[in-house]
């Protein structure tokens, strides 16, 4: 790759950019792996300096839904008004499409003699298999001809999805668990190719490490931080430290014993403050790749999660030759808890630069060489 990027002409292609979260910080390093890219997004509600950090002034082709009164409240809700409109973008005078997916924009419409990649950071979950499990969260007034409503539009947003995977030459998965259930969704083979990792933002430290374990996330229901509590206030032995905030808290502070310190959200430089001085870092979500067990790895803690979603491919468990971490089997406290144990007993097989030299392979430096290479092999 030049030193600036390659030199191609790309029409990249987001579902939206309502904030800047790991789908946009993909977009930001396809920018830069193609700096003479153009943006097409069915909304952008980004300030103007989060738009330049994240285009670095290139072009963003917003969809005429973007205009829609206070849209900015409702979108999420126009979703088979988001398939007319991403269909409707025109993106044949470029030269390769590289679409960001998480829902809808593969769909994007192409030209017999262009190359279109679709990078899939997940078959959108609440169509296929997490339906049941989204309808069953919608109550209140109306709650019957809600959820009705709910199973036509998921019901007609698979039809729309089924289609859509002719219109891409080559699927890119951001981890093996996702590129499973590409094959299960769309039946196409994909690519690997792992999400950056700001990791040069985390870095080892000369700090001794402490007796106490971390997590940080935010609190809804999937993170499983109030199972993460439940454990460790069962164990008085341990102590645990736990940053972030959302709709859980309350669990969390209802089942938190004296062993547990609640943080709330916290700034960056104490998180990474904790991260480099923690026993371990536990992280108990299933996850389609999950950034925070890298970012803990990248300041030299070991982690203990999940085996299963993309944490069992980026942390490297004790059967490796240079383990990083220690993976549990099932989301339950007795679980965790057993793998916290494991950790401690393996401690001095646990060596924090080998740690980080495991968190450099998802750096954005890595994601651009990957994704470049990957483009130019197939053009």
């Amino acid at each position: 790759m030049p030193p600036h990027g390659s030199a191609r002409d790309v029409a990249i292609v987001h579902d939206w950019l309502p904030t800047i979260a790991g789908g946009e910080k993909v977009v930001a390093e396809m920018v830069r792996a193609f700096p003479k890219s153009e943006i097409y997004t069915l909304f952008d509600f980004l300030t103007e300096e989060e738009r330049r950090g994240l285009t670095g002034g290139r072009p963003v082709h917003v969809s005429a839904l973007n205009r829609l009164p206070g849209v900015r409240r409702y979108y999420r809700y126009l979703l088979l008004q988001c398939t007319r409109a991403i269909e409707a973008f025109d993106v044949t005078h470029h030269e390769v499409v590289l679409s960001s997916s998480a829902a809808l924009a593969k769909g994007v419409l192409t030209s017999p003699d262009q190359k279109h990649f679709a990078y899939v950071h997940s078959p959108a979950r609440y169509a296929w298999d997490l339906t049941h499990e989204y309808i069953a969260t919608i109550e209140g007034f109306a709650q019957g001809l809600k959820r009705a409503a709910a199973r036509e539009m998921m019901h007609r947003f698979r039809i729309w999805d089924q289609r859509t995977p002719p219109l891409v030459d080559q699927f890119i998965a951001n981890s093996d668990f996702i590129r499973k259930r590409i094959w299960k969704v769309y039946r196409r083979e994909a690519e690997v190719i792992y999400p950056p990792v700001d990791i040069d933002a985390f870095s080892l430290s000369q700090k001794p490490r402490e007796d106490f374990f971390f997590t940080a996330s935010r609190m809804v229901p999937y993170k499983r931080i109030p199972m993460i509590v439940e454990a460790f206030s069962s164990r008085p032995d341990l102590r645990l430290v736990v940053s972030g905030d959302g709709p859980d808290m309350a669990r969390v502070r209802a089942l938190a014993g004296p062993n547990v310190t609640l943080l709330g959200h916290v700034s960056q430089a104490t998180l990474i403050d904790h991260l480099q001085r923690c026993r371990g870092f536990v992280f108990a979500a299933m996850e389609d790749f999950g950034i925070a067990p890298v970012e803990a790895q990248a300041c030299g803690a070991p982690v203990v999660a999940l085996g299963a979603g993309g944490t069992a491919e980026t942390v490297r468990g004790l059967e490796s030759a240079a383990p990083t971490g220690v993976h549990f089997e099932a989301q339950t406290p007795q679980s965790l808890l057993a793998g916290v144990d494991r950790l401690i007993a393996e401690e001095a097989n646990l060596r924090p630069s080998e740690i980080r030299a495991n968190a450099e392979g998802f750096s954005p430096a890595m994601f651009r060489t990957r994704l470049t290479d990957l483009i130019e092999a197939q053009l």
